[in-house]
């Protein structure tokens, strides 16, 4: 990370057919980091990331694309995966992603040799001269995502890149995202899976409705909750229970939940202790992203990404 930007925008508004997509997004990109947008289907996270690179243009505001003003003047140094998947079905492995280098300025000659290392390094060597017709969903988006960085791009832009995936090809998936950034490139993806976000990602924008309801830090996000304390005692009454939360209950095995008080937990174990409640367990657990998405965007954006209510995150 050199601490310049690699995207910057303020104000960003685009309506379509007098009906608000995104409203006054503002969003700032380190270079080197992975960056994550994060909120469900329609919360204008596709619309957001066509205006930063220059697909569409915005109806207010301004944005800046690896310091130019007009992003498709950076063209060549972008990788764009969109969320709409298409390959040649009757075109070689190899032949495809040489060809989407080629779109970016790479010659050919140059893009079929690297397309052949990283299908081989990747244990797709079987497939080098076949068609895409021939691979299965998972391994055609494998190389749809070698065509978007074959050129080695600055930025690489994924738009719900775990989309349609299973759990192999995620993780995989994954690893090639950590093995770019390590390299020195940006990443920025949109997603509605949060989990994906919380594992990558350095820095989040939420949005929810066209509108940016968080920019910063993962861990900002999370600290926006009080730790959160699992207690099991032994005995269920005695002088230490006014050590707890006024609301604190607990359930039919003595299992007490509640924020982590302001004084911290050292007052409240000596209460305990002095007070003879019987520690059976005791646990202080972080706030996930979760609960720090639901916090900040509201239960209903949670159910319209198809995530569960709450979640916990240990320490």
């Amino acid at each position: 990370m050199t601490g310049g930007l690699a995207i910057e925008a303020k104000g960003l508004f685009k309506a379509f057919d007098g009906k608000p997509a995104v409203q006054g997004i503002d969003l700032a990109v380190p270079e080197g980091t992975i960056y994550g947008i994060l909120g469900p289907n329609g919360a204008g996270k596709t619309t957001t990331l066509r205006m930063l690179l220059g697909i569409i243009d915005p109806d207010e505001g301004r944005r800046t694309l690896l310091g130019h003003d007009q992003p498709l003047q950076a063209a060549a140094l972008v990788g764009y995966l969109p969320e709409e998947r298409g390959l040649y079905q009757s075109m070689k492995t190899k032949e495809v992603i040489a060809f989407m280098g080629a779109l970016r300025g790479l010659p050919l000659a140059v893009g079929r040799q690297r397309a052949e290392g990283m299908l081989r390094d990747n244990g797709l060597g079987d497939y080098v001269d076949k068609p895409i017709k021939s691979l299965s969903k998972g391994m055609a988006q494998t190389v749809q995502l070698f065509g978007t960085i074959v050129h080695r791009p600055k930025l690489i832009v994924l738009d719900e890149p775990f989309s349609g995936l299973d759990a192999i090809n995620q993780g995989r998936l994954e690893t090639m995202i950590r093995e770019e950034a390590a390299g020195g490139a940006t990443i920025i993806f949109s997603t509605h899976v949060i989990a994906h976000a919380e594992r990558l990602c350095e820095r989040i924008a939420i949005i929810a409705d066209g509108r940016i309801r968080f920019e910063g830090k993962v861990s900002e996000a999370r600290d926006r909750l009080r730790p959160q304390v699992r207690l099991r005692t032994r005995n269920s009454d005695g002088p230490w229970r006014s050590a707890l939360p006024a609301l604190a209950r607990a359930d039919e095995e003595r299992l007490w939940q509640f924020e982590l008080p302001a004084a911290g937990i050292e007052p409240l174990l000596k209460a305990l202790i002095d007070g003879g409640a019987g520690i059976e367990e005791l646990s202080i657990e972080r706030p996930g992203l979760h609960d720090a998405f639901v916090a900040i965007a509201g239960e209903a954006a949670a159910r319209e990404m198809g995530q569960p209510a709450s979640t916990e995150s240990a320490i």
